[in-house]
């Protein structure tokens, strides 16, 4: 260093500016440090790498896990008889699981088996100049493999079930707020084998706000029949994941429940063991299938079934009906499509509020502080005499939400109604705003 002059920067302000450009000079760098550190980065929270596509739902028969090791003339030799192997020792397999009577698998000639197979899915594999090892995956079609398992028609299947897979791992619980394993386990499950009708979301865009570990705990039938119909689903199932490992790089045990409905109804529940992250997949692979197992024995026993709380039809008892139109007399026995007789009562129409006119729709809008908010609003409107429906098309807990009311009436009737249930009710131009 000796011998290398330093260089001296020296900096005047005039005596009245030097404070002012000093500050501003500061509040400069610190604008400038923040746009390095946060500028770029600040993304939307549904943003970033989430969700896993399901694969395609066909009705074939998949069978995994198959491990062989075989010597050949050459590598491609090797490995032609290895997946040879592996069709053998999955036809074996699938006859135990699927098969008729049990006992060992028909004997089929390699011509006939590789007839039957649709696809060969590499999971693990090594290739040397004359050996293949490999774990393989072996799929059959159902149309050429059915017959053989003694499988003819169709098997009745449940209704669509939204499917909230919950990991909870290292204190923390997660569904489609990142890639989980445990979501790639039920993305690469193949479910057109199962008697159960999974709705499985990819978890991209707005899923992972509104399909959360928080979403298992709410009651709301109202909350529930907004999210169902989001996915076109008529009932929810919740697969639970929790795994504890050892230390870095050992044994992860996990304790594996299946739960139903927005009660959160326990099924059943069962533990596994994988050595090592290595066999975490093919760990989480088989959880998936014994949680499979467990629904569908659930809903062979009647107890998968939708909460009716959860149908919005209405139940109209034919007994009912029938008394009513009895009720009328042959003044409505006339023929269908017929005009009206005035001052005679329609089967089915709505009861009219007194003094009303025809049936008109209004925006109101309710307060809603939490679920319950919005229930009690829902609930309110729907009591008011004249009204013939009340549906949400806006939702914003914590601030203000929206509804499509049909009264038979006018806006000032509406409002009346309101308030003598308590509501404090402001109105404007076709709409009302109501809180408690």
């Amino acid at each position: 260093m000796s011998g290398v002059p330093l260089a001296v920067l020296r900096l005047s302000f005039p005596p009245r500016l030097s404070r002012s450009w000093l500050t501003l000079g500061a509040a400069g760098a610190a604008t400038a440090a923040l746009a390095v550190l946060v500028g770029p980065q600040i993304v939307a929270q549904i943003a970033g790498d989430r969700g896993i596509a399901p694969i395609a739902s066909t009705g074939d028969f998949e069978v995994s896990g198959i491990e062989v090791n075989v010597q050949g003339a050459s590598a491609a030799d090797a490995r032609a008889k290895g997946w040879q192997e592996a069709e053998k020792l999955a036809w074996q397999k699938l006859w135990k699981t699927n098969g008729l009577g049990g006992g060992e698998a028909p004997a089929l000639d390699p011509a006939t088996l590789d007839g039957m197979v649709a696809a060969v899915v590499v999971e693990q594999e090594q290739i040397g100049p004359h050996r293949y090892i490999a774990r393989l995956g072996v799929t059959f079609d159902r149309a050429r493999t059915g017959g053989y398992l003694g499988m003819h028609g169709q098997v009745a299947r449940s209704a669509p079930l939204l499917i909230i897979p919950v990991l909870y791992e290292g204190g923390v619980a997660s569904v489609y707020e990142t890639r989980t394993p445990w979501q790639r386990a039920w993305a690469e499950f193949h479910t057109g084998e199962s008697a159960i009708d999974y709705v499985r979301p990819n978890g991209g865009g707005a899923d992972s706000l509104l399909l959360t570990e928080g979403q298992l705990t709410r009651r709301s039938r109202n909350w529930w029949r907004l999210v169902l119909d989001e996915f076109g689903a008529a009932d929810v199932i919740m697969p639970i994941a929790r795994l504890t490992r050892e230390f870095p790089g050992g044994p992860i045990h996990g304790t594996f429940t299946a739960r139903h409905g927005p009660d959160n109804r326990f099924i059943g529940q069962f533990e596994l063991t994988a050595p090592s992250d290595d066999q975490l997949p093919q760990m989480l692979a088989d959880a998936v299938h014994r949680l499979d197992a467990l629904y569908t024995q659930a809903l062979q026993q009647g107890a998968l079934a939708p909460d009716p709380s959860l149908n919005m039809a209405p139940q109209l008892d034919p007994k009912l009906i029938n008394q009513i139109l009895d009720s009328l007399g042959p003044v409505r026995q006339a023929t269908p499509g017929a005009a009206p007789v005035a001052g005679v009562p329609v089967p089915g129409a709505p009861a009219a509020a007194p003094g009303a006119g025809a049936p008109a729709t209004f925006t109101v809008q309710v307060a809603t502080a939490d679920g319950a908010a919005l229930d009690a609003g829902l609930a309110a409107v729907r009591g008011v005499a004249g009204v013939q429906g009340a549906a949400t098309t806006s939702v914003a807990i914590g601030g203000t939400s929206v509804l499509r009311v049909t009264f038979a009436g006018d806006l000032e009737g509406l409002a009346a109604g309101l308030r003598a249930q308590g509501w404090k009710v402001t109105q404007g131009a076709n709409a009302l705003s109501i809180r408690k």
